[in-house]
């Protein structure tokens, strides 16, 4: 396309999935600068797009609200006139369901791409776009559709702009915490939506220990109720508790706290490709999922993946009724550790 001055990207969650799409935000601008992106997205992400300079518009898709009959026919005649306020030049489907193929479908636009993995009859109002990074990562397969549309690609950039109040808080909260200025600190993203894709409460625990012997200080971060239990049973089990954070941050200020870290250790879920695409070293413990696709990107040498003929088997209970991360040593994250120098 010789010139793009009006794009919509549909990517509604979950936020490690959103994150993985920022790029092609960039991408857009990089090669259009005076393009205006507009960006559709569910509540748990909008904090995300809110710290994005590239997206002029966000709109919101309150899925919950969609559910119910009378929350339908509340909800759908203002979105579809908010969504059609604006002509697009292209319309790029990053979710490829049918909840974004039907926002893709009342867009008005006479180019409609989506990823190479359309589900749910997207396809059928997106093109999917098999790029050369078709069976890479993740954060590639996206920036495909970007390439499809003239977008050079230059580099890879997550742009993210944490605002300075939002730092300020997040300083306040972590003094408040016991974190002191300067002392250096891992964060351990503790929970995820998937059981198979978490460690144990012991080997967190085990973990932190080793870290206090190290004089670094593990800080534990996450959010939602179980989160809030995982790390009760972790301080629980360490002779030193760790530093708790979950359920006190909001996204920009947990941005915060992981580009001031010096490690960020967990499973494949949101907190942890925040931190990696903030730049921050990071050790992703993977089982279920695999590296090529999914892996923190800029940094997959940092990958665990679990030592099972079974691992990459994209399913979110185990099969075999086990705990599948715990099959990777506390010793072996040590390891990687104290490689990374």
């Amino acid at each position: 396309m010789d010139d793009l001055k009006n794009v919509l990207i549909i990517k509604l969650s979950a936020i490690g999935d959103v994150i993985h799409a920022l790029p092609v935000s960039y991408a857009i601008k990089e090669t259009f600068p005076d393009a205006k992106v507009t960006w559709v997205v569910e509540p748990p992400s909008l904090d995300l797009l809110k710290m994005n300079p590239c997206v002029d518009k966000i709109l919101l898709f309150k899925k919950k609200d969609f559910r119910t009959l009378k929350g339908f026919m509340k909800e759908f005649f203002p979105f579809k006139h908010e969504l059609q306020e604006q002509s697009y030049d292209a319309v790029l489907d990053l979710q490829g369901l049918f909840k974004s193929a039907a926002i893709a479908f009342f867009a008005k636009a006479n180019i409609k791409l989506g990823i190479c993995n359309m589900r749910e009859l997207s396809d059928k109002v997106s093109t999917p776009v098999v790029g050369e990074n078709a069976q890479g990562h993740i954060v590639e397969r996206y920036l495909d559709t970007a390439r499809a549309m003239g977008c050079v690609v230059g580099q890879v950039v997550f742009p993210l702009q944490v605002p300075v109040e939002e730092s300020e808080r997040a300083r306040a909260i972590m003094e408040h915490a016991g974190v002191r200025e300067g002392n250096p600190y891992v964060a351990f993203a503790i929970g995820a939506n998937w059981a198979n894709k978490r460690w144990t409460p012991e080997q967190f625990a085990a973990l932190g220990d080793w870290f206090y012997q190290l004089a670094v200080v593990p800080i534990l971060i996450g959010n939602g109720a179980l989160d809030e239990q995982l790390a009760k049973e972790i301080e629980a089990k360490m002779e030193i508790p760790p530093i708790n954070l979950v359920n006190r941050t909001n996204i920009p200020q947990l941005a915060h706290v992981l580009r001031s870290s010096r490690l960020i250790i967990g499973g494949d879920t949101g907190p942890v490709h925040l931190g990696a695409a903030l730049g921050v070293r990071t050790i992703m413990l993977m089982g279920p999922t695999n590296v090529e696709r999914n892996g923190p990107f800029g940094q997959l040498q940092n990958a665990i993946e679990v030592e099972r003929p079974c691992k990459g088997c994209w399913k979110r209970a185990c099969p075999k009724k086990e705990i599948c991360l715990e099959q990777i040593p506390v010793s072996l994250v040590e390891e990687k550790i104290k490689s990374m120098g």
